[in-house]
């Protein structure tokens, strides 16, 4: 399966970044497959892939990811059916569980037993996906609700999907995760996955695609993957950009104790350099941290140096389980990118 290209938007900062409908327009007349939005709390996915995606006629428009505690199930259905619709056949549902700080502290929602949880959402909307009478009795989410007036019944979408399959990928980090992707998704949105990692993943990915009911084989799978990509002819500098962002996931995206990114990094061997960049982070000094990311761990799970370098480290990218690689940058660089992936 050749190497697919996706633009990774990801979500605001302050404010909408300047030049975003250019560089759109740019990735889509260069070939990209997709383009894909993301969200924390702050700017939302949907809004802004719909306002962009308005503007093209062929790339696939994917959430990356839409956060299951922010809306129902029935609500994520209802924006997939209708962004399809509006699409043409180019949406892409890309769902994740987030973390417990986000989760409890912005949503106001539980947070324990996430792969239960996930189980559940994600049966609800493939029936409202299919246009079927919406009826759950599970642990976490319960259609009709049990209580209240008592009045509530099953109830059906009232549009009509144009695609009863739409694509469904789950962000995952951890080997329980992955096997639950394999099992009920269509795709696995990966982070901070590395080729030398490869082997641990597929074995989860065969555990879920070996359960009763999985919808996929490893040759229909997708696998979508964030890939920091930093030309420069010092390696080192090219590094330093992705520091910062590799120290705030690793050191201060969750608690101490409760990081799923830090075990990613402490699996692949970095956990005393783990455990060192995430006490700098909390204590505040996150310059520190940054620096305190060695060279070995940026080029794990990120593509860094010179042009010739990068392309022949491309190579365990095309043989690895990645079928969509997603990247960001100026029009420039998706363009060099793209010369690279397809030569």
């Amino acid at each position: 399966m050749a190497l697919k290209l996706g633009l990774a938007m990801g979500y605001w900062g302050a404010g909408p970044p300047a030049g975003i409908a250019d560089l759109v327009a740019q990735a889509e007349s260069l070939g990209y497959d997709s383009m894909w939005t993301a969200e924390a709390y702050g700017s939302d996915a949907l809004t802004p892939l719909a306002w962009l995606g308005a503007s093209t006629s062929r790339i696939r428009l994917g959430t990356s990811i839409m956060q299951m505690a922010a809306r129902a199930p029935v609500a994520t259905a209802m924006a997939a059916l209708t962004l399809d619709h509006l699409s043409g056949g180019r949406f892409v549902l890309g769902l994740g569980a987030s973390g417990p700080q986000v989760v409890e502290g912005w949503y106001g929602q539980p947070y324990p037993k996430p792969l239960a949880r996930t189980r559940e959402y994600v049966a609800i909307v493939r029936q409202a996906l299919a246009r079927e009478v919406v009826s759950l009795a599970g642990e976490h989410y319960r259609l009709p609700f049990p209580g209240g007036t008592g009045l509530g019944k099953p109830l059906r979408p009232t549009i009509h999907p144009l695609r009863r399959d739409l694509p469904i990928l789950l962000a995952a980090e951890g080997p329980k995760n992955v096997a639950l992707a394999a099992e009920i998704a269509d795709g696995w949105l990966a982070m901070f996955y590395s080729p030398a990692s490869d082997a641990y993943y597929r074995q989860a990915l065969e555990e879920g695609f070996s359960k009763p009911g999985a919808r996929h084989t490893r040759e229909t799978f997708e696998v979508t993957c964030r890939v920091n990509v930093e030309f420069d002819d010092d390696v080192e500098a090219a590094a330093d950009r992705v520091r910062p962002m590799l120290a705030l996931y690793v050191g201060g995206m969750g608690a101490k104790g409760a990081n799923f990114h830090y075990e990613v990094f402490a699996r692949m061997g970095f956990e005393a350099e783990c455990a060192r960049v995430q006490e700098l982070y909390l204590a505040g000094r996150k310059d520190e941290a940054s620096a305190a990311i060695p060279l070995a761990m940026v080029e794990a799970v990120a593509l860094v140096g010179p042009r010739e370098k990068i392309a022949e480290e491309l190579v365990a990218w095309r043989s690895s389980l990645v079928t969509t690689m997603l990247v960001s940058g100026d029009a420039a660089k998706l363009a060099t990118i793209a010369e690279l992936v397809n030569e």
